[in-house]
């Protein structure tokens, strides 16, 4: 196929220094994807530094719009080279951020302008539907996971993701990405949890650190090529660079990442120039915002698609940045994201995506997979299964701004501790739980308690100043607001009680926040505030929740699900809602999504 080369390109032609010698061996000994080989390898040269160039493909693609903005399957396979054999279709089924969330679930969805909730996922249910959608093109499907799945819920939590390793292999991933929460049980078990899938491992990003025994070595292949119907298919991982400061830094300790941009154009180069690949994807978990920023970075010329995750972000139409297009597939396993390609001596022909729901009343959940998580759930079901609450409102977590789930959390922390401030991080997971119309309440389990909170940390307490206050509010603004995409953070907006802030989303960096009260009054920049967060394993003593320069900081004796179940026993049942203790200027407090500008819309 012609291969045009752009602007920076490091290839003889263009007279620049080319690819060395080593990275061509060693190249053909990842695009065979073998770990053993590949971990013995690697060290050889310096994959990740310095950018080369990229690559231009011709395009050629034809699509008619349905009604949610994809493309209409039935196109597919009505193409006139399809239907003669001359072109190969291409199928990958996508999921990611599953947060190992095993069973049927109520699910968040937004209809004519209002919340409804439908029942959805569960791993056989799952497996049922992407058995059913391999059937369609069983020699062409590939099944990708874009990481997140051994962590957030009861049974992944004190496994350490062990037992969520036997269901993901009974689905039978093809290709697997680690995500950021995957470090969390710290980077051995990460390495023991990952190559205990049997699908392919790709990550160009996470490097062993020098002061270990791989010595800066990538810790996984960084990419993986797929030979379907005579057309070779490259896939390039990449996991959020900013992981080790939006989790606790512990969790990353031993493991260097760097940003997709200091050697995506390399990977490119050699998958399009070196292995002649038709098509090439990246395979990437960094939030919808930071991969759209990607997708605008001459560095991925040549990339067809961001198979993207992290944000939980449900993509119903491709997102075209300047290079390449975006996807996202939801998450929780409540959606499979579907992308037909058709390929015709090597040219895109036709194309179709969609956005399915993992619905249980149109899929039959797969029996051996149910009887694989009953064996899962065993040794823990009488723990996780036991009530510690009733709610009679929807718990809910999807609100960019201010969420109920995190209003509840963080009247549990007031109640037991009784500071100025409380406060709550901004974490997306844990799918929503709906009160039983008949019974007007719904149970809180511990299972559900480790989906809200999947790491039990200790509570603690310090004091700072209400110009800290202020200026760690700017700062956190930033990270889910950043006019950067690189700069956010993939989490939203903190929580908090006890304070109420009002902000302005399209202001610059420090000039954000419009006012803070604090019980009530207006914040005293010179006064100290108590506050309650939890203690993140890896920082500084005197930093609690990414506030720095804490005075008195104290670890409280109690963990978040203590506190929590306390709080339950008596206050149960409980029914939070909005209440307006977080609002902006220019979004309302219903705001679904950090992606603003692009025609998108959470639905």
């Amino acid at each position: 196929m012609p291969v045009h080369h752009i602007a920076g390109c490091s290839c003889k032609s263009c007279g620049a220094e080319s690819i060395s010698e080593k990275e061509k061996e060693l190249h053909l000994e990842i695009s065979a994807n073998s770990r053993r080989e590949f971990l013995r390898t690697a060290g050889r040269l310096g994959l990740g530094l310095g950018v080369g160039g990229g690559l231009v493909t011709p395009v050629a693609a034809s699509a008619l719009a349905n009604e949610d903005g994809g493309y209409l399957e039935k196109n597919i396979y009505n193409n006139k080279a399809v239907r003669e054999g001359k072109a190969t279709v291409v199928t990958m089924l996508h999921t990611a951020d599953i947060h190992s969330q095993l069973g049927i679930h109520d699910e968040f969805f937004i209809e004519n302008g209002k919340p409804v909730y439908k029942k959805r996922g569960g791993f056989a249910t799952l497996k049922s539907m992407i058995n059913q959608l391999r059937k369609k093109n069983p020699a062409g499907t590939l099944v990708i996971d874009g990481g997140d799945c051994f962590q957030g819920g009861g049974v992944a939590a004190l496994t350490e993701g062990k037992a969520i390793i036997p269901l993901i292999n009974n689905i039978g991933y093809d290709i697997m990405l680690p995500g950021n929460w995957e470090v969390v049980y710290g980077k051995e078990m990460m390495m023991k949890d990952m190559f205990a899938y049997d699908g392919v491992k790709v990550c160009a990003n996470m490097f062993h650190k020098t002061n270990d025994d791989f010595n800066g070595d990538l810790i996984f292949p960084p990419y993986f090529i797929k030979n379907i119907g005579g057309r070779k298919i490259g896939f390039i991982g990449y996991n959020d660079p900013l992981t080790p400061k939006r989790q606790s830094p512990a969790y990353s300790d031993g493991i260097q990442f760097t940003f997709p941009e200091l050697n995506v154009a390399k990977y490119v180069r050699l998958l399009r120039e070196y292995e002649h690949c038709d098509m090439v994807f990246l395979v990437t978990h960094m939030g919808l915002a930071q991969q759209v920023g990607l997708a605008n970075m001459k560095e991925v010329t040549g990339v067809d698609y961001i198979l993207g995750a992290d944000t939980h972000e449900r993509v119903r139409q491709p997102i075209e940045g300047k290079y390449t297009k975006v996807t996202e597939p939801g998450a929780f396993g409540s959606f499979v994201a579907k992308l037909d390609i058709v390929l015709e001596n090597g040219i895109v022909k036709d194309q179709s995506y969609q956005l399915l729901d993992v619905d249980p009343y149109k899929y039959k959940p797969d029996a051996q997979m149910e009887k694989l998580v009953e064996e899962a759930r065993a040794p823990y079901k009488k723990e996780l299964d036991t009530v510690i609450g009733k709610t009679k409102t929807p718990l809910v977590r999807y609100y960019v701004i201010e969420t109920p789930m995190d209003n509840f959390i963080t009247d549990a922390i007031m109640w037991k501790f009784k500071p100025d401030i409380a406060l709550s991080n901004g974490f997306r997971f844990c799918p929503p739980l709906v009160p039983d119309p008949k019974t007007g309440t719904a149970d809180i389990t511990r299972d559900f308690l480790w989906s809200m909170l999947p790491v039990d940390s200790e509570a603690k307490e310090g004091f700072i100043t209400g110009r800290q206050l202020w200026d760690w509010m700017e700062k956190e603004l930033q990270n889910a607001f950043a006019k950067d995409p690189a700069k956010r953070f993939g989490g939203w907006v903190v929580r908090f009680n006890g304070m109420e802030v009002n902000f302005t989303i399209g202001n610059e960096l420090g000039k954000r926040v419009n006012w803070i009260n604090v019980g009530g009054k207006p914040v005293d920049m010179n006064k100290q505030y108590r506050f309650i967060a939890c203690e993140r394993e890896g920082d500084p003593d005197t930093t609690i929740c990414r506030v720095e320069g804490v005075s008195q900081p104290k670890k409280m004796g109690a963990t978040l699900h203590k506190v929590i179940e306390e709080y339950l026993a008596v206050h149960s049942p409980i029914s939070p809602k909005l209440e307006g203790r977080c609002t902006a200027t220019d979004a309302p407090n219903s705001l679904l999504t950090q992606l603003m500008g692009v025609g998108y819309e959470f639905r």
